[in-house]
């Protein structure tokens, strides 16, 4: 049956990516591929982690973004081949999802993705993880490394791929770097920082993330720490509607507000697990 989910909701994914330029919803790839718009909802949603209509959003704006920045097409034409009717209603969606307007995000020549194509592998094969199957990460999971942080860009506002590369490295030589495997492959990633007990970055890949993943690594890294040690952050904002519901899954894992900031220009939030807090396991 997963095997089965698997193939339908890529047959999706390539439907929505081969028509980019188009305005494509949930009716639309439906029909397409002659499957209940419902059916086909329920089973995106749960292996993407998003829905069709949010894939498509972040897939289209990032595509624009790229012209944005490597060509000198008007903003108007961009928007049109973004599936946007009007500039102003692409102009708006833009900022709400990049923090600044088209015109300014041209300005500044720095382009980075909200959403890149999702690949998707078949059943995943350790349905059961422990936290003794997280360890630390070597230089030789680099690029698988580097691979599910490609697949879980929505969890990362402006993303400098070659700064996480470099900064990667120091992690994993420093033992600050925690992965877990399935199948040859990363499936959950964590880089943190000893001292202070703050998680830099965490990802999950998409198909495991209802499995109680990031739970998982929470408790690891929690061990891994003198006992009683606050773990700490930063995610989106309350109402960002860049979020594709990572803090939502932060606060139910026991996570408190802490202040605002911006990273990187990026304005963010603090969150904050007491030493005391009790990990409750999700999805297992």
């Amino acid at each position: 049956m997963q095997g089965q989910t698997v193939r339908i909701v890529s047959q999706a994914i390539r439907f929505i990516e081969e028509h980019l330029e188009q305005k494509i919803d949930l009716d639309t790839a439906a029909a397409a591929l002659h499957y209940s718009k419902f059916h086909l909802h329920r089973i995106f949603t749960k292996t993407v982690g998003m829905t069709i209509h949010d894939y498509v959003q972040r897939r289209q704006l990032t595509e624009a973004a790229r012209l944005l920045v490597d060509s000198d097409q008007p903003i108007l034409a961009i928007a049109l081949a973004s599936g946007y009717e009007s500039q102003q209603a692409f102009t708006d969606i833009f900022k709400a999802m990049y923090k600044t307007t088209p015109a300014q995000f041209r300005e500044a020549k720095t382009y980075y993705p909200l959403q890149l194509e999702i690949h998707l592998k078949g059943e995943p094969a350790g349905m059961h993880f422990t936290k003794k199957d997280i360890r630390f990460a070597r230089l030789s999971d680099a690029d698988d490394w580097m691979e599910l942080v490609r697949l879980t860009i929505d969890g990362y506002p402006c993303l400098d791929e070659v700064e996480y590369a470099h900064n990667l490295r120091r992690y994993i030589a420093e033992k600050r770097a925690l992965i877990l495997r399935d199948e040859g492959m990363a499936v959950g990633v964590m880089g943190f920082s000893a001292d202070s007990g703050r998680i830099d970055f965490l990802a999950i890949h998409p198909q495991y993330r209802n499995l109680g993943m990031t739970g998982l690594f929470l408790d690891k890294l929690a061990s891994e720490l003198p006992e009683g040690t606050e773990l700490s952050l930063t995610t989106y904002r309350a109402g960002d509607k860049a979020d594709t519901g990572y803090r939502e899954e932060f606060c139910r894992l026991g996570f408190a507000e802490k202040e605002l900031l911006l990273e990187y220009g990026y304005p963010v939030q603090r969150l904050v697990l007491s030493g005391e807090h009790t990990i409750q396991p999700q999805g297992r």
